[in-house]
């Protein structure tokens, strides 16, 4: 346990350092592309135009990081407290770029305005709280920017001094190669962007500055170790990681997004030999042949290293060369070990989320696995969304696509169930990404769409105009009316959203808190028994309950339908907002669902909820009958 809390710690760090450096990345480009086009020995030689590259470095780049960083603590505040303490380090060492003292000095100022805020909050008197406001971050970022300016600043000085000396010292005595050692399998676990930006590219600018360009800019962003392990599966590899190598070696190579190869080194970890080898061999021959970039290549991409390479024979033939190496050592080590290795089917989707896990956070290419789908099936005649119970975000999702096959004349039927439940005819399912790998090991066969937002997904659009080009006029009516498909639906709409479980202007501390209240006021109004509040707050931890568009659908699971006496919902209207994992929602309509009789009026929910400006008028509501009325579409 004290291990897992370590790791989380140093994630969370790591994510941290990297989120201030990430969001600038086009900033820091912009300046090597300056440098390298119009100083004297640049592209372009240009005395004029040069006169921005001091200042961007000096000044911009660090003020950039400053705010973000400040950002990242207490929003616009905490950004602008964190900019004007970064002014501090800056002007307190002018000669050397403040990377490093901006990203200390930009959280610290967020943190000291937090905190402040958080001790007078509720205390100063009506009509002095811009005064307030404004002089305390004034006075509060005045002194953090003394502060900087008399003891950070020189500091920061001779720890980066130390860091580039460091550097010039492995260099000096051969052992950078063996960096990779310890680079390729962290960022494979759990520190990609953290190395690269967190850590190598400040020290990388400054030998930049200095030098017009540094490996260190390299050493994490090459690509030759991951394409020499995806080359390796196209050949040797099998199941579904052979079948998807060759489309992740394209997005890996030429996109840059090294984290679509870590599922691969996952699910052969004697793999983590062929990336550190090769790592260590295409850092040796950038070393010996003096290769480096000007600026950071982000992302890694063969591309984006080809823009930031000085331009010159020698520094293309080195920095290629790199790669190059790389690429073969790692692809003749992971050949044998995928030919020499147990001959599995190996399950490239249970890899990608095992990375997930490791990073301790959503990865942006898990569902790229998640979501292989396999042949788009012909003649399309059935459509399913399937989500844990079968009764909440699947049939709002179904009736938000229902409309747009409608609209665009397509004959198709489209209907929702629990995983559990999905029939065998099912030709293409829709669920939710957390929830696809379970849909496909229940109905293998057929073709499965991720969606992360069920409310206003671009994957309907995508699907529109597949089926539009697969459409045949033989395909099966769809079943258009909601009351043929749950006969007596009508007759239940007035018991099922009743003025007095409509609330406004609620408030919650958390997203747990938010779907208590919705499940009391659905225990309350007679339609749950008090057990399924538990099963709500479940069913949100199995997948949240997120729909989009500030909406969510808190409901119980699949198991908890025996709870339910009698459909209802219950709306509650949250101004000012409660984050649900990320999210910010404003809109929250808790459902209990029974025999199919919430299902007509759920569907209306959907579509009224798939206008923002609909979102809009709920949230600036002043009555339970006006929200009523617009859900209804009566107002």
């Amino acid at each position: 346990m004290a291990k897992s809390n370590v790791k989380v710690a140093v994630q969370k760090f790591g994510n941290f350092l990297s989120s201030m450096v990430m969001p600038n990345i086009s900033a820091f480009i912009a300046w090597g592309l300056i440098t390298a086009l119009f100083i004297p020995t640049g592209f372009l030689p240009n005395e004029s135009l040069a006169k921005m590259v001091d200042p961007m470095v000096h000044y911009l780049l660090p003020l950039l990081i400053g705010y973000t960083g400040g950002k990242l603590v207490h929003d616009q505040r905490g950004a602008v407290v964190g900019a004007i303490a970064t002014m501090g380090v800056i002007v307190g060492e002018p000669n050397v770029p403040m990377f490093l003292g901006a990203m200390i000095m930009g959280p610290l100022g967020g943190y000291v305005i937090k905190k402040f805020d958080q001790l007078i909050e509720g205390k100063v008197k009506a009509g002095f709280e811009m005064l307030v406001n404004n002089f305390s971050a004034g006075i509060l970022g005045g002194i953090l920017a003394i502060l900087a300016f008399l003891g950070i600043g020189p500091a920061v000085k001779v720890l980066t001094a130390w860091l580039v000396s460091g550097v010039d010292w492995l260099v000096g005595a051969g052992l950078l190669p063996l960096t990779s050692i310890i680079i390729e399998p962290a960022k494979i676990l759990f520190l990609n962007n953290a190395i690269n930006h967190g850590v190598l590219s400040p020290i990388g600018i400054e030998q930049a500055k200095e030098a017009g360009k540094s490996v260190l800019f390299l050493l994490e962003a090459n690509p030759g170790p991951g394409i020499g392990v995806l080359l390796a599966y196209c050949i040797f590899g099998k199941g579904t990681a052979k079948r998807s190598a060759p489309g992740a070696a394209i997005i890996q190579f030429f996109g840059g997004i090294h984290e679509i190869y870590f599922p691969y080194i996952l699910m052969k970890p004697m793999l983590f030999f062929a990336v550190i080898l090769g790592g260590i061999s295409g850092v040796f021959t950038l070393v010996l042949l003096g290769g480096g970039l000007f600026a950071p290549a982000s992302p890694g991409s063969i591309l984006a290293i080809a823009a930031v390479t000085p331009h010159s024979a020698g520094a293309y033939i080195a920095n290629f060369a790199g790669v190059i190496v790389a690429g073969v050592v790692s692809f003749i080590i992971a050949s044998l070990i995928l030919k020499t290795g147990k001959q599995t089917e190996e399950n490239i989707e249970d890899a990608a989320r095992k990375m997930q896990e490791m990073k301790g956070k959503k990865s942006s290419v898990a569902d790229v696995f998640a979501s292989q789908p396999g042949e788009f099936p012909e003649n399309v005649q059935k459509i399913v969304f399937a989500c844990d119970a079968g009764m909440g975000s699947s049939a709002m999702g179904a009736s938000l696509l229902r409309k747009k096959v409608k609209e665009a004349g397509l004959n198709l039927s489209v209907t929702n169930t629990a995983i559990s439940n999905l029939p065998a005819d099912a030709q293409i399912v829709v669920t939710q990404e957390e929830l696809t790998p379970r849909a496909q090991n229940k109905l293998p066969n057929a073709f499965h769409i991720s969606v992360d937002n069920f409310l206003s997904s671009p994957e309907y659009e995508r699907l529109i105009e597949r089926l539009k080009g697969n459409g045949k006029d033989d395909l099966q009516e769809i079943v258009e009316d909601a009351e043929e498909a749950v006969p007596g639906a009508n007759d239940h709409e007035n018991d099922l959203l009743l003025e007095e479980n409509v609330f406004l202007n609620q408030s919650f501390a958390n997203k747990e808190e938010a779907i208590r209240f919705a499940g009391n006021a659905l225990y309350k109004a007679g339609y749950v028994n008090e057990s399924y509040i538990e099963a709500m707050i479940a069913r949100d931890q199995i997948t949240s309950t997120f729909m989009g568009n500030d909406v969510a659908i808190p409901h119980g699971t699949e198991e908890a339908k025996k709870d339910v006496l009698k459909s209802g919902f219950t709306v509650i209207q949250v101004p000012d907002g409660v984050d649900f994992d990320g999210n910010h929602v404003r809109l929250i309509f808790g459902i209990a669902g029974k025999d199919g009789t919430h299902l007509e009026i759920l569907s209306g929910i959907a579509v009224t909820c798939s206008e923002m400006d609909n979102i809009e008028k709920m949230v600036g509501a002043k009555s339970a009958k006006e929200i009523i009325a617009i859900l209804n579409d009566k107002e």
